[in-house]
């Protein structure tokens, strides 16, 4: 980046897990052109799973802190607000049906830096500019959280109402919900977001137009 460029602009996106955070980042990234946006999902930091923390029934609990590499994470983001271009290997949640690629990320106008613990980590909050929650209902983020560990994850009933019970609530009530209050936008998501998003879209065209 030379000194005449303005260092992207990043948002960070959090909420509980199946809160909708991915589909409203799809949305917003259609707004734009892939010349001015870039997501960066926490996601693709897990640790191998020999390195992903157990549970009193020996279960990998992914839904907690420690399971990222937030130290990566960070220096990816740092790394991208410097102008530089990073790669990292997809993180794949152990499905034998689906082969990681390496994935390139460039630093773009507007990064987006998503997952449930991008607020929780000071590394990574102190790099965030403007900050996004999504909000949903339990009932709602239960009935997402099933359809897509089933789809993308193969787990079945049984193990997603176990994993949301013993991993996925404590965690949200311990880690997540608490810096709520620390994000500069809410975006209420129990049924419909196009409000927020034409706001947020609106502004981050002006940082666009800036560059």
């Amino acid at each position: 980046m030379t000194s005449q460029q303005k260092p992207p602009f990043i948002i960070g996106i959090t909420g509980g897990s199946a809160s909708g955070k991915t589909y409203f980042m799809k949305k917003l990234i259609e707004s734009f052109s892939e010349q001015h946006i870039c997501r960066l999902s926490q996601d693709n930091y897990y640790r191998p799973i020999n390195e992903i923390p157990r549970d009193e029934n020996g279960v990998a609990n992914f839904d907690l802190p420690e399971a990222i590499d937030h130290q990566l994470f960070a220096r990816h983001i740092a790394e991208l607000r410097q102008g530089n271009v990073v790669q990292q290997k997809e993180y794949t949640f152990n499905n034998p049906l689906l082969e990681p690629k390496v994935l390139t990320f460039n630093p773009l106008p507007i990064i987006i830096v998503e997952g449930i613990f991008v607020y929780y980590y000071p590394e990574v909050a102190r790099l965030i500019d403007l900050k996004i929650f999504v909000d949903t209902k339990e009932y709602v983020k239960i009935k997402r959280r099933i359809i897509r560990d089933n789809n993308e994850r193969g787990y079945d009933l049984d193990d997603v109402l176990y994993r949301w019970e013993h991993h996925v609530a404590p965690t949200y009530e311990k880690y997540i919900k608490p810096l709520r209050s620390e994000a500069d936008i809410v975006i209420n998501n129990n049924h419909r977001f196009d409000t927020g998003l034409e706001v947020l879209v609106a502004y981050l065209k002006t940082k666009v137009e800036a560059v």
